[in-house]
C-alpha cells in the first residue's frame, strides 16, 4: 500500500509560486466541474513530490476528496499503482458504495475517481500495464470532474508515455509544471531552516554572506542537493572533492538516493562505488580497474546506472559522470570501509602507473592513511606542494592528515618541519589564521632549538605573517624584527630566500600599518642586495620600496622603482598576478601618491574578485580603499561611495578601526560633492563621528583621514570646522605630521579655510610654505592645489590678474590629471577674477565647461557654484539683459531664433549644422530658464 496521507496544514513548496499558482487553477476548475490533466515532471529531486503534496493540500482544503498513490521501482504486479489508488479510494468513507470490483474498473479511474484528484507519483517507475493505463487516460478526453495528476522523471518515464503527455501539451489537453532551480534567495530560505533538515538557523547565521548563493551554484539550484550539502555541512573551499565536514548527516538525509542504489544490482551496486573512488568523471576502464569487475561486466553495470539515471555521459570520449557530484559522494560514503581502502589504493596503483600528478595521487592517498601511512604521508606531501597555489585550503587539510598520521620521531626531523612550515603557510592562504597562529608559534616555541638556521627565519617569517594577517602589527613587527637582528650586516650577499621573505614580511607589516618609515632603510638595502633566488621576491621587494620611497618624500628614486615595477607587474599573466594581491594593492598606492591614477586604478582593481576569503581580507580591504581614493579624485564619485561602503563594511568585520574613520572620510567627501550643499549636514556629521573612532597619533591612517575630513568640513562650508579638524586634531594649534606627497594639498586646505576665517597674514605664510614644499615634490596636482589658493589670496586682495593666471594653470593641471571634478570647481571659484580681466564671453564659457562637466561626473556641489557665479553675474550687470548670460555665439543663435527662423535656415546662415544650432539652443533654453521658442521670445520683448 502505497498512498499517501495529507500532509500538515500549510506546507508550501520554497521558491514555487508561479507553480502553485497553475496547481490553485486546475483545482479551482475542478471545483466548477471540469476534469484536466496535470504533469509535473523534472529532474530527480527538483521538487516533483513537493509540489504534488501541495495539490494534495490544496484539494483537500477546498473539500475535494484526494487519492495519492506511488509507482514502485520494480513491481511486477499488473496496474499496481492503479490498485494502490484504488484501495486508498474505498478506505474513503465519502466513496461511493456498492462499488464494483477493481478487476471491472480499475484501470477506468474516472468511474470510481470522479469528483476527486488522482496523484500518481513517480509514474516513471510504473509497470507495464500501468503505464499503458496512463497513456489511455492522456490520450482520452479526460472524464469531468476529474483531476489526473503525473509526476515523473522524464529520462527514465516510457517512450510511449512521454509521447503522449508531449502530445496532450501541444494540444492543450494537457497542463505541464516543469520546476526550474532555484535562485539564491530561495536556496537561502532553505538554509535558514524553513526547509533544511540538520541545518539550523542559528548554523546559517554563522555562515559568510554569500553562502547561499555558493551553495545554490554548488546544487545547481536543485533542492534535494541542497538539502544534502546542508546536512553535510558544506564548505565552499572543499568542494567538489568534498561535500562537506558531516558524512554522518550526509547519509541521513540521503536515505531516498539511497534506496535507488539499494535497487540497483550487486554488480552495478559495486561499479557505482568503485565509479565514485575513481571520481567523477570517470573512464569506464578505470573503474574497471579499481572494482575488479573486468571490462565487460563493468560496461553492462553501467549501462544500468545510466538506465537508472545515476550516470550520465559527460563528454564525446565515453567518459561518465554521476548526474550530480553529491550523488557520488553518498555512493562514496555507503561503501563499506574495507571496500573504499582497497578501491583507494588500486586507483593510487593506477595513477602512479600512468604517471599521473601528484595532486591526482593525493586525493586518493587521503584514503589509505590507514594500511600504508609512510607512503600516504608522503604521497600527501607532494600533492599539497602541487597544488598550495591554486588550492590552499585542500593542500592544509593533506599537509594536517601527513603530520597527524606520521610518529613524532618516526621521521626525519628536518621534513617534518618543512611540512609543519608548508600546513602554517596553506592555513594563512586558505583564512584559516587561529590554526595557523596556534601550529606557527608552537613550531617557533617547542622546538626552536631543533630548527635549522633557515628554518628558523622561515618560522619567524610565518609568525609575523600571521599576526598580520590577524591585524596584529606590533606582534608581528616584534616577530620579524628579531629574527632580522640576528642576521648580519649589511645583508649577506646573495640574499637568501627565507631572508628575503622575512625582508618582505617586515615591510609589509611596516607599510599595512601606516610605520613605512621603520621599514626604508631595510627596503633599500634589500633592493639593492643580490638575491640567492631572483624571481617573485625581487618584485615585491621593490613595489615594497617604491612606496616607502614615496611616503619619505624621495620622489625621484620612488617614480623610477615604480616605472621598473609596472614592467615587471604587467609581464605577469593574470593567474600568476592574483597569487600576489599585495604586490598590485601596494603597487597601486604608489602610483596613486604620485598621481598616476589611471594606472593605480588599473593595478587596484586587477584581479580584484580573488581577494574576498580568508587571509587576502586584508589586501582587499587596502586594494579597495585605493580604488575609493582614486576613483574619487578622477570623478567616478558614484564607484568611490561603493567602494567606501565596502572598506567600512569589511574593516568592521575585521575589528580595524583605523580603515573605518578612513572610508567614512572618503564617503563623506564623496558625499558632499555627489549631493552639494543640501547633503552638508549629513556629511559633515560623519565627519563629526570619524574622530571619535580615531586613536590620537601620527599615523598614515590618523593623517589621511584628518586631511580628507577637513576637505568635506571646507566644502561644506565650514571654514572654521576644517581648521578644527588640522589643527586641533592632537589638541594643539600645528598641523600634525604628514607625508610629503600630501602636504602642500593640506596646507593648501588649511590655507583656505584660514582665508575665509579672516586671517590673511596666516593664509599667506601657509601658502607660501605650501609652494616650498610642492617645488621640492614636482607633483603637478600638489602644485595645482598650491596654486589655486595662491589664487584665491590674489582674488580676496583685488589682484584678478594675477588670481586669473593662476586659477588657469591649476585648472590646466587637474584636466590634465584626469581630475574633472577639481577642475571644474577651480573654474567656478575663479569667475570674479576671469570676469575683470578675460571678458564676459570667456567667463561664460568657462561656466559652461564646469557645468557640462558636473552634469557628466554627477558633482552636483559644482552645480551649484556655477549657478551661484550666473546669479552674481547677473545682479552685477547694470542692464540686467538675460542675453548677458550667453556667450556670443548663443546670443546670435538665440536672437536669430526669435526671428522665426527654423534650425536649418539658422544653420544655413551662420554655417553650422543643425545639431549644433539645436544644442546651442538647448544650453540658452537653461540658461534663461525658459523650455521653447515662443517662451524665450516672451521673454526677450518682456526685457525689450
Amino acid at each position: 500500500m502505497t498512498a499517501v496521507d495529507v500532509p500538515a496544514d500549510g506546507e508550501r513548496p520554497v521558491g514555487r509560486d508561479a507553480e502553485l499558482a497553475v496547481l490553485t487553477r486546475t483545482v479551482n476548475a475542478l471545483l466548477h466541474g471540469r476534469g484536466s490533466v496535470v504533469e509535473i515532471t523534472g529532474e530527480p529531486g527538483i521538487g516533483k513530490t513537493r509540489l504534488a503534496t501541495a495539490l494534495m493540500e490544496l484539494a483537500t482544503r477546498r473539500g475535494i476528496p484526494v487519492v495519492r498513490a506511488r509507482a514502485v521501482r520494480g513491481n511486477t504486479t499488473s496496474l499496481q499503482v492503479f490498485r494502490d489508488a484504488w484501495e486508498a479510494r474505498q478506505a474513503d468513507p465519502r466513496a461511493t458504495a456498492g462499488a464494483k470490483t477493481f478487476d471491472e474498473l480499475g484501470d477506468r479511474p474516472g468511474k470510481w475517481a470522479a469528483g476527486c484528484a488522482l496523484i500518481l507519483d513517480d509514474v516513471h517507475c510504473c509497470d507495464a500495464d500501468s503505464a499503458a493505463a496512463i497513456v489511455r487516460l492522456v490520450r482520452s478526453q479526460v472524464p469531468g470532474p476529474f483531476l489526473l495528476a503525473l509526476a515523473h522523471r522524464p529520462r527514465q518515464t516510457a517512450p510511449e508515455l512521454l509521447e503522449a503527455l508531449e502530445y496532450g501539451v501541444q494540444a492543450g489537453t494537457v497542463t505541464r509544471i516543469e520546476p526550474g532551480p532555484l535562485g539564491p534567495a530561495s536556496v537561502a530560505a532553505l538554509l535558514a531552516g524553513r526547509d533544511a533538515p540538520g541545518f539550523p538557523e542559528s548554523h546559517a547565521a554563522a555562515l559568510p554572506p554569500d553562502y547561499a548563493s555558493l551553495v545554490c551554484a554548488a546544487a545547481e539550484g536543485n533542492p534535494r542537493y541542497v538539502r544534502l550539502l546542508a546536512a553535510a555541512d558544506w564548505r565552499p573551499e572543499r568542494w567538489p572533492d568534498r561535500p562537506g565536514t558531516d558524512t554522518a548527516g550526509l547519509l541521513r538525509e540521503a536515505k531516498p538516493l539511497i534506496a535507488e542504489f539499494d535497487a540497483l544490482t550487486s554488480q552495478a551496486a559495486i561499479t557505482a562505488s568503485a565509479a565514485a573512488v575513481v571520481g567523477s568523471p570517470f573512464r569506464p576502464e578505470d573503474t574497471a580497474r579499481v572494482s575488479g569487475l573486468g571490462l565487460d561486466r563493468t560496461l553492462d553495470a553501467l549501462a544500468e546506472l545510466e538506465r537508472a539515471d545515476l550516470v550520465r555521459p559527460a563528454d564525446w570520449k565515453g567518459n561518465l559522470a554521476f548526474r550530480h557530484p553529491v550523488v557520488g559522494h553518498v555512493a562514496h560514503a555507503r561503501a563499506g570501509v574495507s571496500f573504499r581502502l582497497r578501491a583507494h589504493r588500486r586507483a593510487l596503483e593506477l595513477i602512479a602507473d600512468r604517471g599521473g600528478r601528484a595532486g591526482e595521487k593525493a586525493r586518493h592517498a587521503e584514503h589509505v592513511l590507514g594500511v600504508d601511512a609512510a607512503l600516504a604521508a608522503c604521497t600527501l606531501a607532494e600533492g599539497a606542494a602541487e597544488i598550495a597555489g591554486k588550492d590552499p585550503a585542500t593542500a592544509a587539510h593533506w599537509l594536517r592528515l601527513a603530520l597527524e598520521s606520521l610518529p613524532a620521531g618516526g621521521t626525519d626531523s628536518t621534513a617534518r618541519t618543512e611540512m609543519e612550515l608548508a600546513c602554517c603557510r596553506a592555513l594563512i592562504a586558505s583564512g584559516q589564521l587561529a590554526e595557523a597562529r596556534t601550529r606557527a608559534h608552537e613550531l617557533l616555541g617547542h622546538r626552536h632549538a631543533s630548527l635549522g638556521e633557515r628554518q628558523l627565519l622561515q618560522a619567524h617569517a610565518v609568525c609575523a605573517s600571521v599576526e598580520r594577517q590577524l591585524g596584529r602589527y606590533a606582534e608581528a613587527a616584534a616577530l620579524a624584527g628579531t629574527a632580522l637582528g640576528q642576521l648580519p650586516r649589511p645583508l649577506p650577499d646573495p640574499l637568501p630566500t627565507e631572508a628575503a621573505e622575512l625582508v618582505i614580511e617586515y615591510g609589509l607589516v611596516h607599510v599595512l600599518g601606516g610605520t613605512h618609515d621603520q621599514a626604508h632603510a631595510l627596503l633599500r638595502e634589500a633592493v639593492r642586495t643580490p638575491l640567492e633566488s631572483d624571481g617573485a621576491d625581487r618584485t615585491v621587494l621593490r613595489v615594497l620600496h617604491a612606496l616607502c620611497a614615496t611616503h619619505a618624500g624621495d620622489l625621484a628614486e620612488a617614480t623610477a622603482e615604480v616605472t621598473r615595477c609596472v614592467r615587471l607587474v604587467d609581464a605577469l599573466p593574470d593567474p600568476l598576478a592574483g597569487r600576489t594581491p599585495e604586490t598590485l594593492a601596494l603597487l597601486g598606492s604608489a602610483e596613486l601618491y604620485l598621481e598616476r591614477f589611471t594606472d593605480a586604478a588599473r593595478h587596484l582593481s586587477r584581479g580584484l574578485g580573488t581577494d574576498g576569503t580568508g587571509s587576502r581580507r586584508p589586501i582587499l580591504l587596502h586594494r579597495l580603499l585605493g580604488l575609493a581614493m582614486a576613483e574619487q579624485w578622477t570623478g567616478r564619485l558614484d564607484a568611490s561611495q561603493r567602494h567606501a561602503q565596502e572598506v567600512e563594511s569589511l574593516a568592521r568585520a575585521l575589528d580595524f578601526r583605523p580603515a573605518i574613520t578612513l572610508a567614512q572620510a572618503i564617503h563623506a567627501t564623496t558625499l558632499v560633492w555627489s549631493r552639494g550643499r543640501e547633503y552638508a549636514d549629513k556629511a559633515v556629521a560623519l565627519v563629526e563621528e570619524a574622530p571619535r573612532a580615531t586613536a590620537h597619533g601620527h599615523s598614515w591612517w590618523t593623517a589621511s583621514a584628518t586631511g580628507l575630513l577637513a576637505h568635506a568640513r571646507l566644502l561644506a562650508g565650514d571654514a572654521a570646522g576644517c581648521r578644527r579638524t588640522l589643527l586641533d586634531s592632537e589638541g594643539g594649534d600645528r598641523m600634525p605630521p604628514v607625508r610629503p606627497f600630501s602636504r602642500p594639498f593640506l596646507l593648501s586646505l588649511l590655507a583656505t579655510a584660514t582665508l575665509e576665517c579672516g586671517d590673511h597674514e596666516e593664509a599667506h605664510r601657509l601658502v607660501r610654505t605650501a609652494e616650498a614644499d610642492a617645488e621640492r615634490l614636482g607633483l603637478p596636482v600638489q602644485e595645482a592645489y598650491t596654486r589655486r589658493a595662491r589664487a584665491l589670496l590674489h582674488q580676496a586682495d583685488g589682484e584678478h590678474d594675477a588670481a586669473a593666471k593662476l586659477f588657469g594653470l591649476a585648472a590646466d593641471a587637474f584636466r590634465a590629471a584626469d581630475m574633472p571634478v577639481e577642475h571644474a570647481w577651480t573654474l567656478a571659484t575663479g569667475i570674479r577674477s576671469f570676469d575683470v580681466t578675460q571678458g564676459r564671453e570667456t567667463v561664460l564659457g568657462h561656466l559652461d565647461a564646469a557645468e557640462a562637466l558636473a552634469r557628466t561626473f554627477g558633482a552636483a556641489l559644482v552645480q551649484e557654484r556655477v549657478a551661484q557665479m550666473r546669479a552674481e553675474l547677473s545682479d552685477g550687470d547694470d542692464t540686467a539683459h538675460p542675453l548677458g548670460l550667453l556667450s556670443e555665439r548663443e546670443r546670435e543663435i538665440a536672437e536669430l531664433a526669435t526671428t522665426g527662423l527654423r534650425t536649418r535656415q539658422i544653420a544655413e546662415r551662420l554655417f553650422l549644422s543643425p545639431r549644433t544650432v539645436e544644442t546651442h539652443l538647448s544650453r540658452v533654453y537653461r540658461k534663461l530658464g525658459v523650455s521653447s521658442r515662443i517662451a524665450l521670445s516672451d521673454l526677450l520683448r518682456r526685457v525689450g
